[in-house]
């Protein structure tokens, strides 16, 4: 007879007077809560979680002992009234652990409600129907099935360690013999069972975060442009820095192939907002926008047919895209150049400080006027030059302390600055971007992307 313990059954047989047959009196079974996540205890994985990832994380987070809770331990035996467990299971406050009983398998997954925190399983009860009876761990596995997220203790026979340590190969948190334990014994196991589980529990969400970032890493640096320039003379040269921490692939987006007339185009462009959806919707326009440029697409027909895929894919109304295009011509000396809300770009010449292409006749965003139009302009590039294409992020840092943003004329200077310097291609772009970072006093907020086109006399 078990006393002196707070005890929970489905069924409590109270003798009554004179002899009469006992009457059996149903316990309410408990209702079930969900945990909150600070009551859980559950390790966050290394990367924000919202939306469909919040649900899951509630959902495999392992009941744990959170601060003024009641340890519950719920045992499965067939004979309750004649369990070794003791009185006085105390946890590790001294506050009682709360005993909970089932006699078989049935009742216990009535009673596996989410305040369970441990599970006590006598492997000696039969199989569970359907199951292996020639597996002598089938109740077990049956167990771990139907509480993937509780801790779980086999209990055998004194003498019988292999098929307890069998039991945690299989998953059991530990295994106990039923003629050894005491109070204090019992007491320290569940304690033990519930951390350790908790802990695997945090280990697994914190490597599936790993293996999860790791695959976002793999399919983002997929998703970046690798140019189409064969036959062409040019030299390129891009840097690329998403705003989003730990992300490769931000909003920003940019190309350049050779068609067959030997022309070379180019483009960038720069979804409005920062997240996941932005990036994905750039990917989109880069590559329409291949697809169409090999096409033979280019100007104000091309711009058009870009703002319907980004009318059609993008979430919300309010996104819209800016989109800097350059088609320069197989002799390298001129240049078709079309804007659609973006800074113009800079060209710099020997023998001529670097400076901004016109901007007059700068078109809208995509996205922001149905029919809109996008001239396209000429421009003389000469013999030799460099082009460098960019997004608004490399001009919007701050500069100092205040709120004075870096802007296009402190960029041109800048530029000119580290051409005098002697810094050209890859070299140059990583020098200005660092430098944007510096006199932004740390990272900057929005993604930079830099595309930069050398031609040789």
């Amino acid at each position: 007879m078990v006393t002196g313990r707070w005890v929970e059954t489905l069924d409590a047989a109270v003798p009554s007077g004179g002899g009469k047959e006992p009457k059996t009196m149903p316990v309410p079974v408990p209702r079930q809560r969900a945990i909150p996540a600070v009551e859980s205890g559950q390790a966050q994985a290394p990367q924000a979680v919202g939306g469909p990832l919040k649900e899951e994380a509630h959902r495999d987070a392992t009941p744990a002992h959170g601060t003024g809770a009641t340890l519950t331990l719920l045992l499965i035996e067939d004979d309750p009234a004649g369990s070794p467990i003791v009185p006085d299971l105390l946890d590790s406050a001294g506050k009682p652990i709360r005993v909970r009983t089932a006699r078989n398998l049935t009742e216990a997954e009535r009673l596996l409600t989410d305040d369970v925190h441990c599970i006590l399983l006598d492997l000696a009860l039969p199989a569970p129907g359907g199951d292996d009876t020639d597996d002598e761990l089938a109740v077990l596995r049956h167990v771990l099935r139907l509480a993937p997220r509780h801790a779980v203790l086999a209990l055998t026979a004194s003498g019988d360690a292999e098929r307890g340590a069998e039991a945690v190969r299989v998953g059991a948190q530990d295994y106990l013999f039923r003629d050894e334990l005491d109070g204090r014994l019992l007491s320290r196991a569940i304690r033990y069972a519930v951390e350790r589980k908790r802990s695997e529990t945090a280990e697994r969400r914190l490597a599936e975060g790993r293996l999860r970032a790791q695959e976002n890493r793999r399919l983002e640096r997929g998703l970046l442009p690798t140019p189409l320039l064969d036959g062409s003379s040019l030299r390129f040269a891009a840097r690329y820095r998403p705003g989003r921490s730990r992300a490769l692939l931000g909003g920003d987006f940019y190309d350049a192939v050779r068609t067959p007339d030997g022309t070379v185009h180019a483009m960038i462009g720069d979804v409005c907002g920062h997240g996941p959806d932005e990036a994905a919707l750039g990917v989109e326009l880069r590559i329409a926008w291949r697809a169409l440029t090999l096409a033979g697409l280019c100007g104000d027909e091309l711009l058009n047919t870009l703002q319907q895929v980004l009318e059609h894919e993008r979430a919300d109304e309010e996104i819209f895209a800016t989109l800097c295009t350059v088609d320069i011509a197989p002799d390298g000396r001129r240049a078709g150049l079309c804007l659609a809300g973006h800074p113009a770009p800079l060209i710099a010449s020997p023998g001529r400080a670097p400076r901004l292409l016109p901007y007059d006749n700068n078109g809208p965003a995509l996205g922001l006027l149905p029919g809109a139009r996008w001239p396209r302009m000429q421009v003389e590039l000469g013999a030799e030059w460099s082009l460098m294409l960019y997004t608004d992020g490399l001009i919007e840092g701050k500069v100092g302390v205040g709120g004075e943003r870096l802007g296009q004329d402190g960029m041109v200077e800048m530029i000119r600055r580290q051409l005098a310097e002697g810094l050209r291609g890859e070299e140059l772009l990583r020098a200005a971007v660092h430098e944007v970072r510096e006199l932004n006093g740390g990272e900057l907020t929005d993604d930079v992307a830099v595309v930069l086109l050398d031609r040789a006399a």
